[in-house]
Formats: structure tokens, C-alpha cells, sequence
């Protein structure tokens, strides 16, 4: 059976329910790969085991009471990995693309523990260690100096991801990643076309625009915006307690192990855990939650400085925009605190 860390054991059974649910949905596609006899269940068991272990493929194939050669087990890995992209990752793993899903998205969010009113995603990246590549190999080291993939991921109030984007390589920062994001273009897309009072919250490493919240730096604590920071950063945080049970349960992604594979086959084992995450989410699996510190001064961000902006373009761009967005936020919400002297709103009302 396979023991996912930090699971309560009353969950064993579903877990058997959801394998053999998985391996349904994914037999088609492992009947047809000429793999040494093993059965569906068998493959996706193995392939599973690795995700939650992230040891050796060797060890891997040794447990379930068989004797799987190390290349067997690859084969699995790459044969269920692939199926679980092809198959799963679409149905499980939903951005809120309707009017009717981001009002639902919105409602989660103003009644979570920590709400912020409108936001239908709270956005953040991670990186996940991999083998230095052959090709590009620069790009691929962060600013930690390792070789990693830099992954985009949004999530509801609740953890459920709705979008993951594994695709870029760790060189790479927040700001450029989303910039080039399907979703940014859906929400500007829903903007333009009139939507209003919808939108992400991320950290400082992003830019601010009408459709992505993000946190103000160095306000006194009885101003609207040392406030509105607060309640957006405690908002956000769940995409940081995200990433660390992300991480526990998919130990194969834990920042003490490197995915040994090219970065492409890499992001698909990132996809795969994703969907396994949502799935859980959906049938309630129990798992012991990271607490990740909440931080208001997300303005230190390592890559804010990047997303500067020409303060002249900014009067007549989505920045601003954005700017009136936010200042309308903190008066509606934050009406008995000062309104601190200095601030942007006074340029533009």
C-alpha cells in the first residue's frame, strides 16, 4: 500500500479507492505500453510511491512484495506521468474561466478565515530542484545558485490549485512568468470587457494591475494601508502553506531532493503531483498542515526591484488603474484608519 507521509491511517482505505479510481481512469493509455506484464494498478502504485517517497526509482521498485528492475520502474514512471498530463490534468486542475465560477471563487474567498473580498486566487512560485541540463544551463539556476524549474501556482482559500505552470526555468522571475500567463491574458481579457472587482493577490515580487493585488511597504500600523497590507498578506499566505504541504506529501519535490530528469519530463511529474493534490483536496484527505509565517513587508521581495515602472507611464497605464483600484479597497474598507500623508491616491482623485 502506498504510505503518503502525514496521512491519517483512517484514510488508507480511500486512498485504495482513489488509486484503483485513478488507474480507471488512466488504463487505456497502460495497457498500450509495452511494459514487462505489470498490471495498471501495479504501474500507477509504483509511479505514486515515487511522487510521495522521492527516493531512488531502485527502492521504488522493490516494495508491493515484487522484484521491479530499476528500468521497469522508469518506465512506469514515465508511462503513468504521461497518462496523468494527458488524462487528469485538465479535469482536475480548473482556473474559474466563467462569470459563474470566479463568483463562486470570489464568495470562497470572502468567507475564508482570512478573506479578502473579490480575489479568486492568491498566486505565488517555488522552485523545484532538477538535474543541471544538458542544454540551457544557465537559465536554469535561481538565484539560490541551484538548477531548478520556477513553478507558477494559484490557489483557492482552501488550497485547491487552479492553475499550475511548470514550464520555466529557475533563471527566470515571478513578474516575467506571469506576464506571459494564459491567465494573466483571461483576466485582462474579463477586464476589458467590464468585470470588475476580480482579482489575484500576490507579494511584492509582482506588478500591481486592476486585475492582481499586491501589498504596500512601510506604512504606520493605524494607516488604510499598513491594513490593507495586513489583510492581503494573510490572504495570500495560503498559497505559501500550499507549497509546504505541496511539498511534504510530493517529497519527490521537496527542496532536499533533485527531480533527476531533463526539465521538460521534470515539469510533468510537477503536473502529475498537482492533479494527485487536487484529488485529495476533493476526497478530503486528511494531511497535516504546513504553517507558513505570515509577512506583511513582502516589499523585500528579491525581484521587486524588477518590476519597476516609469511613473509617467504609470498615470496612464493599468498601473494606475490599478493604483485607484486599490485606494478604493482601503477606503471601503479600512474607513476609521488615517489615511497616511504621501499617498498615491492623492494624485489621482
Amino acid at each position: 500500500m502506498v504510505r503518503y507521509p502525514s496521512v491519517a491511517r483512517n484514510d488508507y482505505v480511500t486512498i485504495v479507492e482513489l488509486v484503483i479510481d485513478i488507474t480507471t481512469a488512466l488504463r487505456a493509455d497502460l495497457q498500450n505500453e509495452r511494459l514487462t506484464g505489470l498490471v495498471p494498478e501495479i504501474k500507477v502504485l509504483i509511479t505514486i510511491q515515487f511522487y510521495a517517497q522521492g527516493s531512488y526509482q531502485r527502492s521504488v521498485g522493490n516494495q508491493f512484495h515484487l522484484n521491479v528492475s530499476q528500468p521497469t520502474t522508469s518506465r512506469c514512471l514515465h508511462a503513468v506521468t504521461e497518462a496523468i498530463n494527458r488524462r487528469l490534468l485538465r479535469r482536475w486542475v480548473k482556473f474559474p474561466m466563467t462569470e459563474e465560477d470566479r463568483q463562486q471563487a470570489r464568495e470562497k474567498f470572502s468567507a475564508a478565515a482570512y478573506p479578502f473580498e473579490s480575489a479568486i486566487g492568491a498566486i505565488d512560485c517555488t522552485f523545484i530542484h532538477i538535474l543541471a541540463p544538458h542544454e540551457h544551463e544557465k537559465a536554469f539556476i535561481n538565484h539560490h545558485g541551484h538548477h531548478s524549474l520556477n513553478v507558477q501556482a494559484i490557489v483557492d482559500p482552501y488550497m485547491k490549485l487552479l492553475n499550475i505552470n511548470p514550464r520555466y526555468p529557475g533563471a527566470r522571475n515571478d513578474a516575467y512568468i506571469w506576464s506571459t500567463s494564459p491567465i494573466r491574458r483571461a483576466m485582462e481579457f474579463h477586464y476589458n470587457r467590464g468585470e470588475r472587482k476580480t482579482w489575484l493577490i500576490g507579494d511584492a515580487g509582482y506588478p500591481l494591475e486592476p486585475w492582481l493585488m499586491t501589498p504596500l511597504a512601510d506604512f504606520p500600523e493605524d494607516t488604510r494601508q499598513f491594513q490593507y497590507t495586513q489583510q492581503l498578506c494573510k490572504a495570500r499566505n495560503v498559497v505559501e502553506r500550499f507549497f509546504g504541504v505541496f511539498k511534504s506529501v510530493w517529497r519527490c519535490l521537496s527542496y532536499q531532493r533533485v527531480l533527476m530528469y531533463k526539465p521538460a519530463f521534470a515539469a510533468k511529474i510537477v503536473n502529475a503531483c498537482a492533479v494527485l493534490h487536487n484529488i485529495r483536496i476533493q476526497h478530503r484527505l486528511q494531511f497535516k498542515e504546513f504553517q507558513a509565517p505570515i509577512v506583511a513587508d513582502n516589499h523585500q521581495h528579491e525581484n521587486a526591484g524588477l518590476i519597476d515602472v516609469n511613473e509617467d507611464l504609470a498615470r496612464r497605464g493599468p498601473r494606475a488603474l490599478a493604483q485607484r483600484i486599490q485606494c478604493q479597497i482601503m477606503r471601503e474598507r479600512f474607513p476609521n484608519y488615517r489615511d497616511a500623508q504621501g499617498e498615491v491616491r492623492a494624485e489621482y482623485d
